[in-house]
């Protein structure tokens, strides 16, 4: 039921040891463990070799400030790049949501990894975590393009993950060294934040990342590990049958619900079926505090699983993907986008 994090380029004999408990069912990859796409390819292949085809392997590769691969791959713009061009051409960004999903989405797979966690279906309404992550401040636009992106995702034979539910656009605190409150009732997130979700639902996205976000007027708990969020609304009023990932509960907004331990048990009992615990010095004390407790139903880690891919030496020869990268790369720089 975890998802964890680790150091190095390599596995090392601790790494071997902490990657086969049962308990954890993939891994994360960060900038950390990247040095090139050889070296990357090796490191994937070699956590098949360990855990097999099951074990889930994941990465942030949003593009934008978040691309945790980056030398030999295509250097993917900010998804805010294609919200302004909505405003000027609503269909050309249609298309250029799916192409970058595409372009990603294949790129990862030619790896092996089964995940990117994409796409961000948070409003962009400044909030500083997010900023140009976000593909609009509209919600019919960015719902219109969160459905785009999954497309292009499943295109290129990778399941989607809409993140952060219910909606972290639209608070300004970044949950990675702050609490976040949303003081806005039921109502009014339906009417603005939910709507990219629900439209990445209809769109099929497979799996769904909580935010640590809290929204008092329906529950006084970061959205994460209230049941209320994930039992009753998502997969309750919105029909939600897929798989729920927390956000990273070494943020400081998951610092309520108490130690690591604490944190985790929380998340599980309010129905998130993977943890994530990026950080490497807190996964022996995750392991510990999850051990004899079920562990995430296969069937549902089954879903998430990437379909066949081709190589790296099809992706090149690709006319399309050419194609596909050249519009990318002429999209004009936005405020807030590093480029």
């Amino acid at each position: 039921m975890l998802v964890v994090g680790f150091d190095g380029v390599e596995l090392g004999t601790r790494e071997r040891a902490l990657l086969a408990a049962e308990e954890i069912s993939g891994v994360i990859l960060f900038s950390r463990n990247f040095r090139d796409r050889a070296q990357v390819t090796d490191l994937i292949d070699a956590l098949r070799a360990l855990r097999g085809e099951h074990f889930l392997v994941s990465v942030d590769q949003e593009g934008g400030p978040v691309q945790r691969f980056r030398e030999g791959f295509t250097r993917l713009p900010a998804l805010a790049r294609i919200g302004a061009l909505h405003d000027r051409d609503p269909a050309a960004a249609i298309a250029r949501a799916e192409e970058h999903a595409w372009v990603m989405a294949s790129e990862m797979r030619a790896l092996d990894v089964d995940l990117s966690f994409a796409p961000v279906a948070d409003l962009a309404r400044g909030n500083r975590a997010i900023g140009v992550r976000a593909l609009h401040a509209e919600p019919d636009a960015c719902a219109t393009l969160v459905q785009a992106y999954v497309r292009g995702m499943h295109l290129a034979g990778m399941a989607a993950t809409a993140k952060h539910f219910p909606g972290h656009g639209s608070v300004r605190e970044d949950t990675h060294v702050a609490a976040a409150s949303d003081p806005r009732d039921l109502q009014a997130l339906h009417a603005a934040d939910l709507l990219p979700f629900a439209a990445a639902f209809e769109a099929g996205a497979e799996a769904v990342m909580m935010a640590h976000v809290a929204y008092p007027a329906i529950d006084p708990q970061p959205a994460g590990y209230a049941r209320v969020w994930i039992e009753d609304i998502l997969r309750g009023e919105m029909g939600f049958h897929g798989v729920v990932f927390s956000d990273d509960i070494g943020m400081a907004a998951a610092q309520s619900a108490g130690g690591i331990g604490a944190r985790i048990h929380a998340h599980l009992d309010a129905g998130c079926d993977l943890v994530l615990v990026c950080a490497p010095a807190l996964v022996e004390e995750a392991l510990a505090s999850v051990r004899g407790r079920a562990p995430c139903d296969p069937a549902r880690l089954a879903s998430l699983r990437g379909a066949a891919a081709g190589s790296w030496a099809s992706l090149e020869d690709n006319p399309q993907r050419a194609a596909f990268i050249a519009r990318l790369q002429a999209l004009p720089v936005v405020d807030g986008d590093p480029a």
